[in-house]
């Protein structure tokens, strides 16, 4: 079942509903007009309603509903009743019934029935047809699981997501594009999952969780006539969205026994970011996570796995398009201070030879590159495909390399440049200049260490101690660096001996 997918699509369609997705002006009427033209975009027949009632400055929608389709899930939202009513303030008062069901209903037949429900949701919208604010509030907001139908076999249980305290402000203006501003925050959001498999004679899916201070930002810029039938021209027509979220921490437990494999565990971060940016000009995407620990015990495992890391992070960033100046681009991997039980340790070190330090990778690489086409323009991806070269790569910096494991450590540093009227000396690759330093220490240690563990022969060490003989020098006890540098006329050198 592709259960997870059909509640990912309930979430955002109750999300939009909720968070107002629409502008609004200072009319009841015009709020409400406005609405239904944001709700096209589900398609021209996804939106039905079973009436309008209008009284002094409150306008009464009823029996709204919302229904979307696609090859791989049907979508069905019978929201309810909108009320729009208008303030003294000249502003927009829009309240909805306290809960909801949506049914999805999956290709292969499996149909999932949730409940949506808010809490003391407020919604005040103020502002001018060409610039809108929303004030948004609950003491909370969740999505529960009714039921799911596969066939014959029905399942039942609680299973929810609750967020708590709620508050949310957009402002949106609109011109050409329809643009938004976002930030929000939520106290604590709390997950409980506990199903009974039905005819499973006792088993069981169980497990909860809590994520503490979240808060989220965007600013997006949608073309007014978007046509999300085809949404790879989109960015092209000016699609943009910068964005993330923060939270304190998270915690997580679950206890799962089916098929007759059992398995149970915690898992736990500290702070988390993520920011991501999409458009025309720049894909990136930046997050971090602190303080990880796992904690895992199966049926199929001899003992419980422990598993802690410090932090976590992944980022990347990539020029899109077409520009006569080169533009950043990097990427970068942050995995620090891995840390494993003695159990694990014992399977291969039963010994313990190996030092247990923690261990850390990390790397990052910098530099500038000019794209020689419009990368997200679906007109240009024939020419994209059949170019070696998409990107002018001018400077590439190793900006850190660091490698810490059983008692070694690997660092190092660098940086180029490229010459790319020359693309023949260094085919495919434009003409480098410059130098990267790489240090070791602890290499030969570790080698001893793996041939007394009977892991490596002495013959099989024998090729690697070559090979640092003649590509390193040494600068101290078990300490070795090597010096790769590329010159102006096109000779490579390491550590001073030419080797090209």
């Amino acid at each position: 079942m592709k259960t997870t997918t059909k509640l990912q699509s309930a979430v955002c369609l109750a999300a939009l509903v909720a968070g107002g997705t629409a502008q609004a002006d200072v009319t009841a009427a015009q709020v409400w007009e406005d609405w239904k033209s944001q709700m096209t975009l589900y398609g021209d027949d996804s939106v039905s309603i079973g009436g309008e009632e209008t009284s002094g400055g409150t306008l009464t929608v009823r029996d709204l509903a919302v229904d979307i389709e696609d090859p791989e899930l049907t979508v069905s939202a019978q929201i309810g009743d909108l009320v729009f009513e208008e303030q003294r303030n000249g502003t927009v008062k829009v309240t909805m019934d306290e809960s909801y069901p949506i049914t999805l209903t999956g290709v292969d037949g499996v149909v999932v029935t949730l409940t949506v429900a808010q809490d003391a949701l407020e919604m005040i919208v103020s502002g001018d047809p060409g610039a809108m604010n929303y004030e948004i509030s609950a003491n909370s907001y969740s999505i529960s699981l009714d039921e799911v139908v596969d066939g014959d076999i029905t399942f039942t249980g609680d299973a929810q997501i609750v967020a708590n305290d709620l508050t949310s402000v957009y402002n949106t203006t609109t011109s050409d594009l329809r643009n938004v501003a976002y930030e929000g925050s939520v106290s604590s959001i709390d997950l409980l999952v506990d199903i009974q498999i039905p005819g499973g004679n006792g088993e069981y899916v169980t497990g909860g969780g809590k994520i503490e201070n979240m808060a989220l930002n965007a600013d997006m810029s949608l073309p007014v006539d978007a046509n999300f039938d085809d949404p790879d021209t989109m960015i092209v027509d000016g699609f943009s969205f910068a964005g993330g979220y923060s939270l304190d921490n998270s915690a997580y437990i679950f206890d799962i026994n089916a098929e007759g494999d059992q398995a149970s565990g915690s898992i736990s971060t500290g702070a988390t970011s993520l920011e991501a940016e999409v458009n025309a000009d720049v894909i990136s995407y930046n997050t971090s996570t602190t303080d990880v620990a796992a904690n895992i015990s199966a049926s199929e495992l001899p003992f419980p796995v422990e598993v802690g890391l410090s932090e976590y992070g992944v980022g990347f960033e990539m020029p899109t398009s077409k520009s006569d100046t080169p533009s950043d681009f990097g990427l970068s991997l942050d995995f620090i201070d891995l840390t494993l039980n003695d159990m694990v340790w014992n399977l291969f070190d039963p010994g313990s030879v190996l030092p247990r330090d923690p261990a850390t990778i990390q790397f990052s690489l910098a530099g500038l590159a000019k794209p020689l086409f419009d990368l997200m323009d679906p007109a240009q991806q024939a020419q994209i495909d059949a170019s070696e070269m998409p990107f002018e790569l001018a400077e590439l910096s190793l900006e850190n390399l660091r490698i810490a494991a059983a008692g070694a450590l690997v660092t190092g540093t660098g940086a180029f440049t490229f010459d790319n009227s020359d693309m023949q000396s260094f085919a495919p690759l434009p003409k480098p200049e410059g130098d990267v330093v790489v240090e070791i220490s602890g290499l030969n240690r570790l080698i001893d260490n793996l041939i007394s563990m009977g892991l490596v022969s002495q013959e099989d060490a024998m090729a690697p101690r070559m090979m640092m003989g003649m590509f390193a020098r040494s600068t101290g006890d078990d300490r070795l660096e090597t010096k790769l540098e590329v010159t102006a006329d096109g000779r490579v050198l390491a550590n001073g001996q030419q080797i090209r």
